[in-house]
């Protein structure tokens, strides 16, 4: 028998937590044992003591366990069971066309995602924004639509992983959030709760990313490939670009039309057709349904070409209560922001051409929160319309005649107020762009994906 106070006086003075007293902790964080003020007093130790790479395994494997973990073999799939997850991105879209890819590859992905956090958009949002689209299917539908569709993605339930929610809870409002041994022990017990064979980890790097420096993304990055591998499943990590918005538009409809764009051929951001084709065939190599990435990119680029793709997500999106003829019309059924109008720089600032040579990516994610397309409370309703298009790229040249950007606004003064951020979020300079990927430079780390908007790769 353990007693909570002396799990956190043993943490606190420097000793390593066994697994035993590590889940002890959190079914006590579950059943309410365990108070919020010994949550916060623990979480306040692992901060400032770190965690040894067992006690993280042990942690994320607690967390994991604390409620269903889903079993696929009843099924009799013809493929793995494969999934990724972001750490969030501004225009970060690349859930709704690599997961229907890799279905249409022989891939299954049961992809439990989340609503927008901070400046960063959710998943479950932009879905939403999808007339009947139902994100919490019961279990038993949940399970039908994997095996008949490939793909499905919902929000978390209950009974995955509850303590994480009580926990993240007093982590929020006790600054711990950003304790690198929780964040993994958050993401892994929510991911491993899926059941996968293999995990694709999309850590941003850069002014819109979650965490602050390079490093620290870096260290995120390798703590999560350690601990999913040490836990069994085959984990691999990206560090991509942040340093601009990823696609070509942020604001939740405004990104279920970009998606649909991409997986028809209509439309494809070079730079989201890189990260998205680079973490899918990452999926593919970890499930074994490539042999390389070469081979990937390959199958990747058919399904892409023959419209199967595209067919699987409007199948998922039929499967899970939206329109069935989603993908051939997306654009009666997504919602318009009532005032829309292109952006440009002012005559003041820019007297002859330019070049854009920084984004503040961060910026431009609260100017969508702002117009309303995300949210400052759990309780605030976000209007779907609204946000951000048309994105300008870094290293774009520009004049008092190129729009930056459309903004989708509720009101012209809403539309101003946007503006306003929007001016101030670029920098735009007089001369020629040598290099747009400062921080890739900076960072001098030897590259295994060498491109321009994927980093790194990481593997355990």
């Amino acid at each position: 028998m353990f007693l909570a106070q002396e799990i956190i006086r043993k943490k606190r003075d420097g000793y390593p937590l066994s697994e035993e007293e590590i889940r002890f902790f959190i079914n006590g964080v579950c059943d309410n044992t365990v108070s919020e003020g010994q949550i916060a007093a623990l979480a306040m130790t692992i901060y400032f003591r770190d965690m040894t790479m067992e006690e993280r395994i042990a942690l994320t494997l607690a967390v994991r366990d604390s409620g269903t973990v889903l079993d696929w073999n009843k099924l009799n799939l013809h493929g793995p069971v494969v999934d990724k997850h972001s750490t969030g991105g501004v225009g970060d879209v690349t859930s709704l066309m690599l997961g229907p890819m890799v279905a249409a590859c022989g891939g299954y992905v049961p992809m439990i995602s989340g609503r927008g956090l901070g400046h960063t958009g959710g998943t479950l949002d932009k879905l939403e924004s999808i007339p009947g689209f139902d994100i919490f299917p019961d279990e038993h539908r949940f399970r039908d639509i994997i095996r008949d569709v490939g793909i499905a993605i919902i929000g978390q339930t209950h009974s995955l992983a509850p303590a994480d929610k009580r926990f993240y809870a007093t982590r929020d409002i006790t600054a711990t959030v950003d304790a690198i041994p929780l964040i993994t022990a958050s993401i892994l017990g929510k991911k491993l709760a899926e059941g996968l064979d293999a995990l694709v980890m999309d850590v941003k790097v850069g002014s819109g990313a979650f965490m602050p420096t390079y490093e620290q993304s870096e260290q995120l990055a390798e703590s999560i490939v350690a601990v999913a591998n040490g836990a069994g499943c085959k984990t691999t990590a990206l560090l991509t670009d942040m340093n601009q918005v990823l696609a070509s538009s942020a604001g939740n409809a405004l990104e279920v039309r970009e998606a649909v764009q991409f997986l028809t051929g209509e439309y494809r951001n070079p730079r989201l057709f890189e990260v998205t084709m680079a973490l899918a065939a990452e999926m593919l190599v970890s499930g074994k349904l490539a042999e390389d990435r070469d081979t990937a990119y390959r199958k990747l680029q058919t399904v892409l070409d023959s419209g199967k793709a595209a067919e699987v997500f409007g199948r998922m999106v039929a499967a899970q209560k939206g329109p069935v003829d989603f993908v051939e019309n997306y654009t009666h059924y997504l919602p318009t922001a009532s005032f829309s109008r292109p952006v440009f720089a002012e005559k003041r600032v820019i007297e002859k051409q330019c070049i854009v040579t920084e984004m503040d990516t961060r910026a431009l994610g609260m100017a969508v929160v702002a117009l309303g397309g995300g949210r400052r409370k759990a309780t605030d309703t976000i209007n779907y319309s609204v946000g951000l298009s048309g994105i300008i790229a870094l290293g774009s040249e520009v004049n008092t005649d190129t729009p930056l950007m459309t903004i989708h606004a509720n009101s012209e003064d809403e539309w101003h107020t946007a503006a306003e951020t929007v001016r101030k979020s670029l920098v735009l300079q007089q001369k020629a762009l040598q290099q747009t990927n400062v921080l890739a430079a900076e960072s001098n780390v030897e590259t295994k994906v060498t491109t321009q908007m994927v980093y790194r790769h990481i593997s355990g």
